[in-house]
């Protein structure tokens, strides 16, 4: 026990008697930490601010049997254009669900950190729908249950692949073909998200295939996870409210 240093972003927080809050945060280091922060629901306190979710932060706290105290909080980004757009906000809330159900507390977590940090600053840099699809398939990859792409994940038949099973977890040839119907343009995303292209991938991916591309990795963590992801739904609801429509 005692004092010591990490990297983290906030992903959610819960009410603790008249003043304090219990944070939870993504570390690198230690994994998922949750932390007393004392004091942040008074009206003066400073550190209640930083401790909001989505913000990445520069932490020292105390190591507790149960829960950790947190002694200081630095603000290293706020991501304020996630926070201040619906659709992006919305997104941002759907990974920090996830990372909150996949992450372990006390296990090191470098990669899921990394993936996370890096997910909230391309959404800083874009509101498209491929951003939320590429943080849930490479966190799957990250799990080991990435989704099968050069092939029928059901048969290994090769080309043409038309549908998407997030159960099976992978794409399906025209034989064995159930779950969500996709084209070879979604086909052709997947592949190249995978395989590093995200920047590319935003900049040129058509609204519609990008939504649909979003709606299958939300669904495939959902697998994964074996339970609904309820900012997902909200999400749905606000695509359905504001519907997309083809350039």
């Amino acid at each position: 026990m005692g004092l010591y240093r990490d990297e983290g972003i906030a992903l959610r927080t819960y009410r603790l008697g008249e003043a304090d809050r219990i944070v939870s945060f993504l570390t690198p280091g230690h994994g998922k930490v949750r932390a007393v922060a004392k004091g942040v629901r008074k009206t003066k306190s400073r550190l209640g601010a930083r401790v909001e979710p989505l913000s990445h932060l520069s932490l020292l706290l105390w190591q507790g049997r149960e829960l950790d105290v947190v002694s200081q909080a630095e603000v290293l980004d706020s991501f304020r254009a996630v926070r201040e757009d619906l659709s992006r906000l919305s997104r941002g809330l759907t990974m920090l669900e996830i990372a909150d159900q996949v992450a372990q507390e006390r296990q090191p977590a470098p990669e899921l950190f990394a993936l996370l940090k890096g997910a909230l600053s391309a959404l800083e840099q874009s509101a498209s729908p491929v951003v939320l699809g590429a943080f849930s398939f490479k966190l799957l990859g990250i799990e080991g249950v990435g989704p099968v792409v050069d092939r029928c994940a059901r048969c290994g038949a090769g080309e043409p692949l038309v549908a998407f099973d997030a159960t099976i977890g992978g794409l399906l040839c025209v034989g064995c073909r159930r779950g969500e119907a996709v084209g070879p343009e979604v086909v052709a995303l997947l592949r190249q998200v995978l395989s590093g292209g995200l920047a590319r991938a935003i900049a040129e991916t058509e609204p519609v295939t990008a939504r649909l591309f979003e709606q299958l990795g939300t669904a495939a963590m959902e697998a994964h996870l074996d339970r609904r992801l309820r900012t997902a739904r909200q999400l749905e609801d606000l695509a359905f409210r504001h519907p997309i429509s083809p350039r």
